[in-house]
């Protein structure tokens, strides 16, 4: 059985809106909740992007039984590992245990912010295979210094550490990506419900690790409308993650997914009420290998949530009971 998760997109929204959207997603069921992390948002039609650990602090004390998921942080360039390792240990021990931290290799429209340049593909992930190894040992306990390639620490112990480091999950593309995240994870993320992603990531990890997939949906009772929204705020994942990561800045987007037309984003976002198209959705995640879906909801956030509670998830379980009884996978 897959389990469901509800992801804060912090472009849409600002941090009390997150939260209140949290607690409403705690009380629908969901079994854990996402958490973008950027500098920028995407667009110009969208209107935030408050820092997302200072949220996660605040979801770690208002929450009490749904995992907290970074998706996803990138340890590289805008943050130092040890910076990363040190939040990442104090809202693992806010939450009771209850963080997984997600990992990216990140994305040129947030960590240009700093100054430090954008360096191509194979560096990135040799940065944050370093950075991975940095956390780990801080996590360890202890003194800790380290002069890598990419990375130097000094010294450093984090004296505030949960009683089990957070498992890591790190985001997936193509083969690469894929080694570095059975060499130094504990599970994957990704964007696309591609089959080989998740058979080579078994292949490389062994099965059983934790596979997550993210989907946006966009419920409303007028579908032209909820078609409307999706091309409104969702337009900017259709060029694909090779755009997606090198382009700088929210105009940039925008002149990149000029031409995406409306019919694009609902081939890839489910839009309006009908709840078999949405649960075709999710399974094509589910169908592909992924158990932990999260769902990004576009649009009118009550209309989702009772959605969701009424029709959607119900229909969820009803499609896997008969699946399972009918021995299909």
């Amino acid at each position: 059985m897959a389990s469901y998760g509800y992801s804060l997109m912090c472009e849409l929204h600002g941090p009390n809106e997150l939260l209140a959207q949290a607690s409403r997603a705690e009380e629908a069921g969901f079994d854990f909740i996402t958490i973008s992390d950027h500098f920028h948002p995407w667009l110009y039609t969208h209107h935030h992007s408050p820092y997302a650990w200072s949220v996660l602090g605040a979801l770690a004390a208002q929450t009490t039984d749904v995992e907290l998921v970074s998706l996803v942080t990138c340890p590289t360039i805008r943050y130092h590992p040890a910076i990363v390792a040190q939040k990442a240990a104090t809202v693992a021990t806010m939450s009771g245990g209850r963080f997984r931290l997600g990992l990216g290799a990140g994305e040129n429209l947030n960590e240009h912010v700093v100054g430090r340049g954008w360096p191509p593909a194979h560096i990135r992930h040799e940065m944050l295979e370093e950075a991975i190894e940095i956390m780990q040992a801080l996590w360890a306990g202890g003194y800790y210094k380290h002069e890598g390639k990419h990375y130097t620490v000094h010294d450093a112990r984090i004296f505030t550490l949960p009683a089990e480091p957070p498992p890591v999950y790190v985001a997936v593309s193509g083969s690469e990506s894929i080694a570095l995240a059975a060499r130094a994870g504990d599970g994957m993320v990704a964007t696309e419900p591609r089959r080989e992603l998740t058979q080579e990531f078994d292949e490389a990890a062994g099965a059983g690790k934790p596979k997550y997939g993210q989907l946006a949906v966009s419920v409303d009772d007028d579908e032209a409308r909820a078609r409307r929204v999706a091309h409104d705020l969702f337009r900017f994942g259709m060029p694909g993650w090779k755009v997606q990561s090198e382009l700088p800045n929210p105009v940039n987007f925008e002149a990149a997914t000029a031409y995406v037309r409306e019919d694009d984003v609902a081939e890839a976002v489910p839009c309006g009420t009908d709840v078999d198209r949405h649960v075709e959705a999710i399974e094509q995640w589910t169908r592909a290998g992924f158990d932990r879906i999260a769902v990004v909801a576009l649009g009118n956030n009550d209309r989702f949530f009772e959605f969701w509670e009424q029709q959607l998830h119900p229909g969820l379980e009803a499609s896997a009971a008969t699946k399972a009884a009918a021995g299909v996978e």
